[in-house]
C-alpha cells in the first residue's frame, strides 16, 4: 500500500508539472523548499511505547516518517494529519522528509526518547515578552522525556504540547497571578513537573495616550468631575488620536473638582522635568492645573498651573516641574480645568501626557516657520533641499518660509530629501497626509516615502501628480489602513519620481494630516 501511495505521488506530480508548461498556471520551478520541519512527537502514559507523530512544516504536500527503530516502517502523513509506531525503550533518531508539489524536499532529524520511568533534571524557562506586558514564553528542558505539556493557569484545560528546543508563548487574556504549570511526560504513567507563580501586570507609565485595547484607565474623580476615555471629537491637526480622555465638570462641582489617574511607577524626573498635555476646551483663558502626588502619602505633592489660549480646539500646554523634590516619588497624575470656578457642566479633554524638556520638536504639522528648529534634511541621489523665503507668497500659500527641493542636473531617478521626526506619525485617527507643492510643470510626480526610523524595510508609500503649473496646489496622500503599529518616524519626498534630474526646483509646504 505504501509503494502504491508513492507512485500516486509521482503521477500527480508529473501530472501537475505538465499542466504547469501547458498553461502557464503554475511555476513548479519557483516553489522553494519546505521550510520550519518538525514533528510533534507524544507518547501514551500506559508503557506501550505507542508514539504519535505530528508533522509541522511550511510549503509542504507530504511528509514521510522514517521511525529510526532498526525496522523497514516508514509512513506518509499529509499535512493535519498524524501517524501512530510503537518503540521499545530507547533513543532513536526519527527523520522527518517533506516534500512540495515540485519535488523539492527538505529532511530533519529528531531525537526520540521512549522511557517508562518518570523523567529527571527538569529545568523549566519562564520569561516575559519585550513590549507585550500579556505575554510570556516557556521552554524546558529534561532527561527521559518524550515530550512536555504546559498549562497557563487561566482554566484547567488550557495545556499545549511541546518538544524539547521549542519556545511556547502565550497572551493572557487579563491581568492577574497565576500558576504555569509544565510536565514532563514519558511513556510511563509517573511524570516529573514545575510549577511557577507569574503575576501579569500591564501598568499605565507615561506617556499615556488612551490608545491601548489592554491597559485599564481608570480615573477617579472628585468634587463633582467625572473622567473617562471617550472617541476624540475634534480630530484634526492639533491631535489626530482616535481616543482621548474626557473631563465633565458638572454643574454645580466644587471649584477644585478634578480627576486623577495612577501611573504602575514613580515619573522619573531623573533627565526630563516638564509634562506637556494636549487639551481641548469650549473656552479658553482658563486655569488647567496639574498636580503630582505621592501614591502613599497625597501631602507629598507638587502643582503647576497653566492659561490656555484656545477656545474650540486642541493647544499643547507644558507644565514646568523644574526644581522639583526629586527624592520623592510621584505616581499620581491629578488634572483639574477651570480651576478656581465651580462647575457650568461643559466638557473638557485632554490627551498624551509625557515628559519633554520643553524644547520644541520637529513633528507633524510641519510649516518651516519656526525659528528653533533645525529643519535638517537628509538628501541623497542628486537631489538637494533647503528652507528658503517663499519665492510666490501667492494663492494658498501665503507663507514667508517654505522648502526648496532641487533635482540636480543627471540627478538620479530616485533623488530624494528626508526628515526625521522626533516621535512617529501617529495614524490612529487622521490616515492621510496633505502637503502644499509649487511646481513650474504640471504632470509631475510626487512620491512621499514612509519608513520606521532604524528600520527602512518597513515602509509604506504614495503617489500624488501635480495639476498646476507655477502655482500653488495641494497633494493629498492616502494612507487608509496603514499599520500604525510600525511607528513610522522617516518622512522621504522625491519629485519628478522615475526622471533623471534637470536641475529643476520644486517648493513645499504645510506637511498636515487630514482626512
Amino acid at each position: 500500500m505504501k509503494k502504491i501511495h508513492v507512485v500516486i505521488s509521482l503521477f500527480t506530480l508529473a501530472l501537475f508539472s505538465g499542466c504547469s508548461k501547458e498553461n502557464n498556471d503554475v511555476d513548479l520551478e519557483a516553489v522553494t523548499a519546505p521550510a520550519n520541519v518538525s514533528a510533534l512527537m507524544t507518547i501514551k502514559q500506559d508503557n506501550s511505547g505507542e508514539v504519535t507523530f505530528t508533522p509541522r512544516g511550511e510549503g509542504v504536500t507530504e511528509y514521510q516518517i522514517i521511525f529510526g527503530d532498526l525496522t523497514v516502517d516508514s509512513d506518509f502523513v499529509t499535512p493535519g494529519n498524524s501517524t501512530k509506531h510503537t518503540y521499545a525503550e530507547g533513543v532513536y533518531q526519527v527523520r522527518i522528509i517533506a516534500t512540495t508539489i515540485s519535488g523539492k524536499q527538505t529532511e530533519v532529524i529528531q531525537e526520540l526518547t521512549v522511557s517508562f520511568v518518570a523523567p529527571t533534571n527538569l529545568m523549566v524557562n519562564v520569561a516575559n515578552v519585550p513590549g507585550n506586558n500579556l505575554a510570556i514564553t516557556v521552554s524546558a528542558t529534561a532527561s527521559l522525556e518524550t515530550f512536555f505539556q504546559v498549562y497557563f493557569g487561566e482554566n484547567p484545560n488550557d495545556a499545549v504540547d511541546f518538544m524539547e528546543g521549542e519556545t511556547i508563548t502565550h497572551t493572557y487574556a487579563n491581568t492577574g497571578t497565576f500558576v504555569v504549570r509544565v510536565v514532563a511526560m514519558s511513556g510511563g504513567v509517573a511524570v516529573t513537573d514545575y510549577t511557577q507563580t507569574v503575576i501579569i501586570s500591564n501598568p499605565i507609565l507615561l506617556p499615556v495616550d488612551f490608545e491601548s485595547s489592554t491597559l485599564s484607565y481608570a480615573f477617579t474623580s472628585f468634587g463633582g468631575a467625572n473622567t473617562s476615555v471617550v472617541s476624540n471629537p475634534d480630530i484634526g491637526t492639533g491631535n489626530s488620536s482616535a481616543k482621548v480622555a474626557k473631563l465633565n465638570k458638572i454643574v454645580g462641582s466644587e471649584v477644585y473638582a478634578g480627576s486623577f489617574i495612577e501611573l504602575g511607577a514613580p515619573i522619573d524626573f531623573s533627565t526630563l522635568n516638564k509634562i506637556k498635555l494636549k487639551v481641548w476646551s469650549p473656552e479658553s483663558g482658563i486655569t488647567v492645573k496639574m498636580k503630582l502626588e505621592n501614591l502613599l502619602n497625597p501631602n507629598i505633592n507638587a502643582e503647576v498651573d497653566v492659561t490656555n489660549t484656545i477656545t474650540n480646539g486642541w493647544e499643547e500646554l507644558t507644565f514646568n516641574f523644574a526644581g522639583i523634590n526629586t527624592a520623592n516619588n510621584y505616581q499620581r497624575v491629578v488634572v483639574f480645568f477651570n480651576f478656581g470656578n465651580a462647575g457650568t457642566g461643559l466638557d473638557y479633554y485632554f490627551d498624551d501626557i509625557q515628559l519633554t524638556s520643553g524644547a520644541e520638536v520637529l513633528v507633524l504639522p510641519i510649516n518651516f516657520q519656526s525659528t528653533t528648529l533645525p529643519y535638517t534634511f537628509t538628501s541623497f541621489a542628486g537631489a538637494d533641499t533647503q528652507v528658503i523665503d517663499n519665492p510666490s507668497p501667492t494663492g494658498i500659500n501665503t507663507s514667508t518660509k517654505v522648502a526648496a527641493f532641487t533635482k540636480g542636473a543627471a540627478a538620479l531617478t530616485y533623488a530624494g530629501s528626508l526628515l526625521d521626526l522626533a516621535t512617529p506619525i501617529n495614524f490612529s485617527g487622521l490616515q492621510k497626509i496633505k502637503m502644499k507643492v509649487w511646481s513650474p510643470q504640471a504632470g509631475v510626480v510626487v512620491k512621499m516615502k514612509l519608513e520606521k526610523l532604524g528600520n527602512s524595510a518597513i515602509n509604506v508609500e504614495e503617489d500624488a501628480t501635480t495639476t498646476v503649473a507655477n502655482g500653488w496646489e495641494t497633494l493629498t496622500y492616502d494612507f487608509t489602513g496603514i499599520n500604525n503599529a510600525n511607528n513610522y518616524q522617516k518622512l522621504i519626498l522625491f519629485f519628478d519620481f522615475g526622471n533623471i534630474g534637470t536641475g529643476t526646483t520644486y517648493y513645499f509646504d504645510d506637511i498636515i494630516q487630514s482626512n
